[in-house]
């Protein structure tokens, strides 16, 4: 079985272009092409990549399937569109019938509508999703994580793929109540699937991670969704804020050393190659 990294992206850096990445976030503030990433991944033992959009345009999607297109290793690409248009099923037409787009993604977590997952007209660009066998990323923080399960309850047929295990608040080794609450509540969707990544950046300013910190958290999801829907992910290069690669790349190691060998598998990449219905 392959190893997957089912969560990473690149950019060539322009500070209009990346808005979102501000002050104190300098370590970004410059170009990540598959070059850089292939040395990681081959470094940490890993064999292929999920590339995630990192701005909303359409021409984002374009370059990550060029260099999709251009390297075998990356195993598929999701994509930005914009879900409320009218007329998104020929935007989602026209990127399906592309080699290796896998799903879509919205940022979420930056509208100032924490209940925009539930309008009725991103509901219905979602709701076509089905139709080009395509999975949703969600990417939210915690708080939106009740909204989040009503949104998912409207399409049961439909993918999901969790982002960041919804970005909870890392202070200490114990996990919120309602974090892990609503964690669990959103695992007993059979068709949401869950990546184990970005968690170094949730981690509370001027406090240290260690695997020990983050441990629980793994663990919480990994017990609500089970090996069989919890995919690795790194995040990078938004991890290099807190995190090199292979840091984390052993950390997860060490949240996995007590599954079984199957469980490991599906893990670090035969989840995500389920999910996205890529070749494992």
């Amino acid at each position: 079985m392959k190893k997957i990294d089912a969560h990473h992206h690149f950019w060539r850096y322009e500070a209009a272009e990346y808005g979102w990445i501000g002050e104190g976030m300098e370590v970004l503030k410059r170009d990540f092409g598959p070059e850089d990433l292939k040395l990681l991944l081959e470094a940490a033992g890993i064999d292929g990549a999920i590339s995630v959009q990192a701005r909303t345009t359409l021409a984002e999607n374009d370059a990550l399937l060029a260099h999709a297109a251009a390297h075998d290793w990356i195993a598929g690409v999701v994509g930005w569109v914009d879900l409320t248009r009218a007329d998104v099923g020929e935007t989602l037409g026209r990127y399906a019938g592309r080699e290796k787009f896998v799903g879509v993604r919205e940022v979420l977590q930056g509208m100032e509508d924490d209940a925009y997952c539930l309008r009725e007209d991103f509901n219905r660009g979602v709701a076509a999703l089905h139709d080009f066998g395509l999975v949703y990323d969600i990417l939210i923080f915690h708080r939106h994580l009740p909204n989040a399960i009503r949104f998912v309850d409207r399409h049961p047929n439909q993918v999901f793929v969790l982002d960041h295990v919804a970005k909870p608040e890392i202070a200490t080794a114990q996990p919120g109540a309602e974090w892990a609450k609503n964690i669990l509540e959103l695992s007993r969707r059979e068709n949401v699937f869950c990546k184990l990544s970005g968690m170094v950046t949730e981690v509370a300013e001027g406090v240290d991670w260690t695997p020990g910190l983050l441990r629980p958290y793994a663990e919480a999801v990994l017990e609500a969704f089970g090996p069989a829907r919890t995919m690795f992910g790194s995040d990078w290069p938004v991890c290099r804020l807190r995190s090199e690669y292979g840091r984390w790349v052993s950390a997860v190691g060490g949240f996995a050393a007590e599954l079984s060998e199957d469980e490991r598998a599906a893990l670090w990449g035969g989840t995500a190659a389920r999910a996205y219905g890529i070749e494992g």
